[in-house]
């Protein structure tokens, strides 16, 4: 759907209240792997490696990071939803927050807590935002769009560009640990199980509004 098409969908109260429910969840389960100190989630590692060579906060790297993923959606031709915009932005607005609120702690329990938690609330928040449908996050969008022009199929493409994200973060100073492989291993096995209820049943845009969308 089209941004405007999105908001005449239908449930939109509940629906934006989903959305940033969502990301503000989302950017503090990245807080929380951050804080937890055994691994971050993969683009996160980047982000991180980043934000330790320039005099800017971590979730400012993420949103710029985000924006300019957003580009590489033009010669893809994909269409960006208010949701992609929303998650650009306040993920990393949200990120911060969780950062200057959590502490790394000492003990080993609790920063497994802080993993383990960090990466269920992290497929939990992604459940959230997708089932408002306004459309996908930069990062997912840039994959899928790359999966519809390219013979290589979405799990391998969204592998290659999580490893490269790595291992460039790495060299940079990210953290690369337990945690990352975990939340490789489990976020798409943990959305999928959370998501079925938080899909927002909404009305399809009239025939004739898509029509002209697509012209």
């Amino acid at each position: 759907m089209t941004p405007r098409q999105q908001l005449r969908a239908g449930r939109l109260p509940r629906r934006l209240i989903q959305l940033f429910v969502g990301l503000s969840i989302f950017g503090f389960s990245m807080a929380m792997l951050i804080r937890g100190g055994l691994g971050m989630i993969p683009w996160d590692v980047f982000h991180f490696g980043v934000a330790s060579h320039v005099p800017l906060s971590f979730g400012m790297i993420a949103i710029i990071v985000a924006l300019a993923v957003l580009l590489l959606w033009i010669p893809l031709r994909e269409m960006p939803g208010l949701g992609t915009i929303a998650n650009a932005i306040w993920v990393g607005v949200a990120a911060d927050f969780g950062l200057a609120v959590l502490t790394t702690p000492d003990s080993l329990v609790l920063k497994i807590a802080l993993m383990v938690g960090g990466i269920v609330l992290n497929g939990f928040s992604t459940a959230l935002y997708i089932g408002a449908q306004f459309g996908p996050g930069p990062r997912d969008g840039l994959m899928t769009g790359l999966a519809r022009r390219l013979p290589i199929s979405l799990r391998l493409i969204r592998t290659g560009i999580e490893v490269i994200v790595v291992i460039i973060g790495w060299l940079l100073g990210g953290v690369v640990g337990l945690g990352t492989v975990l939340f490789a291993l489990t976020i798409g096995p943990l959305t999928q199980f959370f998501l079925p209820p938080w899909i927002v049943r909404v009305d399809p845009p009239p025939a004739r509004e898509t029509a002209s969308s697509a012209q």
